[in-house]
């Protein structure tokens, strides 16, 4: 109960250091108060179940010491049907329907965002982004100016020799894509990211940008959002896909998009300059 009441002090306070951290992305406002308004609902609970366990135990000690008389005397006062009524709406059935009309609203709002982010498709001026999970490295893949990704081939990947996701070199679409271990996008523009894996289940986590989706081998997962502030936020790896897993990191730069376009034209191929 102490740390209940710990944790709604610390949430009203100004700093939040407990929290996540500034949200750089678009929809990352309506995120944070969904999962604020969670948190505040869940403590709540909390203490109201904390309080009626208290006053149960306090009522139960109490009617321990009545007497007999004074037993017999409520128990005429109420019949027995009216009485078991009365405790049935007063402890069972209200606060299942408060309950339920809570949750329902949670679970409402919930796959409303939830929906706006994965069941609708990413606009068509989307930037294309792929991204491939490997033991223990995260790789993004550019599609160049002709905004078509290259094929790729298993049997060509080779990490050390500067082809770590197997772009085949005689197909004309891929000579022009760009591979990073940094991902660098331009604010205010939404971006699409197309993720996979190479090896086993890896967890895609911008905390700074509320963005976590799942990388399954042999499935691409798409998720699309908007990012806004410009800064570097921290790429993590939320799935358990090793003994290298703690170091699986990368970074996301958002700059504006002037310098987007500096960084793109830098990092094109020699031979598709």
């Amino acid at each position: 109960m102490c740390a209940a009441a710990g944790f709604l002090v610390m949430s009203y306070s100004g700093s939040r250091i407990w929290w996540m951290p500034p949200d750089g992305s678009l929809h990352g406002p309506v995120a944070d108060h969904l999962m604020w308004l969670n948190l505040v609902g869940l403590g709540l609970l909390f203490l109201l179940s904390q309080v009626l366990l208290a006053y149960s135990l306090f009522r139960r000690n109490q009617q321990n010491f009545c007497s007999p008389e004074r037993e017999k005397t409520e128990l005429k006062d109420l019949h027995f049907f009216s009485r078991a009524k009365i405790l049935f709406w007063k402890y069972e059935l209200f606060p299942l329907i408060a309950l339920t009309i809570l949750y329902t609203g949670l679970a409402i709002a919930a796959q409303r965002l939830w929906a706006a982010n994965r069941f609708q498709g990413a606009s068509p001026q989307a930037l294309q982004v792929e991204v491939t999970g490997v033991q223990f490295q995260w790789y993004f893949r550019y599609p160049g100016q002709d905004a078509a990704f290259g094929a790729t081939r298993p049997d060509l990947v080779n990490a050390p020799a500067g082809n770590p996701l197997g772009l085949d070199p005689t197909d004309p679409q891929g000579k022009d894509d760009i591979v990073s271990s940094t991902l660098v996008l331009p604010a205010g523009r939404e971006v699409d990211l197309g993720i996979r894996s190479f090896d086993v289940i890896h967890g895609f986590f911008i905390p700074g940008m509320r963005v976590k989706q799942n990388a399954v081998p042999g499935m691409e997962m798409h998720i699309h959002f908007t990012p806004t502030v410009p800064g570097d936020y921290p790429i993590l790896c939320s799935q358990v896909c090793g003994l290298g897993h703690a170091r699986m990191q990368a970074h996301l730069r958002v700059v504006p998009e002037r310098e987007y376009e500096k960084w793109l034209a830098a990092h094109l191929p020699k031979e598709s300059r």
